[in-house]
């Protein structure tokens, strides 16, 4: 039974979701502000957050940067606008995926299992792309022998990525790889993810030399020369 954080300070959505996320299988704390939801953070650990935008006090976005700077959890980020600015920072601050609201339970219960899938295990081999290593079975990234602390999505991403390497990936293909749909106007979830994941593998994350971009098509992964 996954195990949900939900921040939400409306009270009418907050026991709504609660509710209907109950009944999709999921356990659900909840929290109405910011403030509480980093507190019960710390004295529990569900498997994923769910996290309005606007909330009092610290917004959603201030909640997810400093989850950030200590937690990989998921997070999926609720917003009453699909406004690209909110989405886009949202993103850049670390979220998975977003859902626009209203939303509703099932929608959101098929986004929440497609996010937490992605931890899954995967092909019991390895891969090495320089300084990189990545095992597959124990879903795990090393750079120079340390460990990378990446999302589920990051992650994800990286072995979509390094199944095919030097080959190039449109980024409607790694929304349906990675995020399990394929609207091209969600394009941004994937160049939020790259920019994220190229911060924590290349050595100089503005002059790439591993996830290289293919312009007007997407993305492709290549070994060091």
């Amino acid at each position: 039974m996954p195990f949900l954080l939900l921040i939400e300070d409306d009270d009418a959505i907050r026991t709504g979701l609660e509710l209907g996320l109950s009944r999709q299988g999921h356990r659900v704390v909840s929290a109405a502000t910011g403030e509480d939801g980093l507190r019960l953070l710390k004295e529990q650990r569900p498997d994923l957050i769910v996290l309005d935008v606007m909330l009092p006090g610290i917004d959603g976005f201030e909640v997810c940067r400093r989850i950030r700077r200590t937690d990989q959890l998921p997070i999926i980020l609720l917003t009453a606008r699909s406004d690209d600015i909110d989405v886009v920072v949202g993103l850049e601050s670390g979220a998975d995926d977003y859902v626009i609201k209203p939303v509703q339970p099932r929608v959101l219960d098929a986004r929440i299992r497609a996010v937490l899938r992605r931890g899954e295990r995967d092909s019991t081999d390895s891969a090495a792309f320089g300084a990189i290593v990545i095992d597959r079975n124990a879903m795990t990234v090393t750079k120079d022998g340390q460990d990378l602390q990446l999302t589920p999505t990051e992650l994800r991403l990286l072995l979509e990525l390094s199944r095919r390497p030097g080959q190039a990936l449109s980024r409607q293909q790694l929304l349906r790889l990675v995020w399990e749909h394929d609207y091209l106007g969600d394009s941004r979830l994937v160049d939020a993810c790259v920019q994220r994941l190229r911060a924590k593998i290349e050595d100089v994350p503005s002059s790439p030399t591993l996830i290289r971009t293919v312009r007007g098509v997407g993305y492709r992964l290549d070994t060091p020369q």
